[in-house]
């Protein structure tokens, strides 16, 4: 018994419909895409590039002019020798006498005596045992003649003189360290050199020594 499709169940019957629908959505769908999606392609974008304008400065061309060459400068003639001989020359006799005596040269000169300088003995400043005036201060002190000068100015005051002192206790030279004037400079000078003084020793020897003496003007 042979097999009979219904018309529902035939699908070659609905073949071309099914075509057809398939065809119009297609068609829809390409008309809806080329309307709402346009075609977007990509935007060229030109950059324009500034040129640097360059200017170009005129150089002046120098000019090099040519000068003459200087002049020669002219020659001067040199006389060339001549071999003509010199018959006005005289030669002098030129014998020499061996036995002439010859003077001796003069004696130099006699040295001239150098002055002898004396050198100045050598004072100490400080030694073991000073330099005292032989009966002290009081001795200096009586030799003193008070300057009228002084006394009428009433000048008083302290005058300190430098004794030089030998190792025989004599003064020797005297010097104004400090004075107050109106004589009383040389009045004390005087009497610290009239007055003999007990030598200044050094390791138990006598020695020069210098010493500094204060003298007291005073008007009773």
């Amino acid at each position: 018994m042979a097999l009979k499709k219904t018309p529902k169940a035939d699908l070659r019957r609905k073949y071309q419909r099914f075509v057809e629908v398939s065809l119009i959505i297609a068609l829809i769908l390409t008309i809806f895409a080329f309307k709402y999606f346009p075609d977007t392609q990509a935007e060229e974008v030109y950059f324009e590039q500034e040129q640097e304008l360059v200017k170009m400065e005129e150089v002046a061309v120098t000019k090099i002019e040519n000068r003459p060459p200087p002049p020669p400068r002219p020659l001067v003639p040199v006389e060339a020798p001549t071999d003509d001989v010199l018959d006005d020359i005289e030669i002098a006799d030129t014998d020499l006498d061996v036995n002439e005596e010859v003077a001796a040269p003069p004696p130099p000169p006699a040295a001239e005596k150098k002055e002898e300088v004396a050198e100045e003995p050598v004072f100490f400043v400080a030694v073991e045992e000073m330099p005292e005036p032989i009966g002290g201060i009081k001795a200096i002190q009586d030799n003193i003649v008070y300057p009228d000068l002084a006394k009428k100015a009433n000048v008083q005051g302290r005058v300190y003189v430098k004794a030089y002192v030998d190792e025989q206790g004599n003064v020797s030279k005297v010097e104004l360290i400090k004075g107050i004037g109106a004589g009383c400079d040389e009045a004390g000078m005087d009497a610290v050199k009239k007055t003999k003084f007990k030598p200044g020793k050094q390791r138990g020897k006598p020695v020069k020594v210098q010493v500094a003496i204060p003298i007291i003007f005073k008007l009773q």
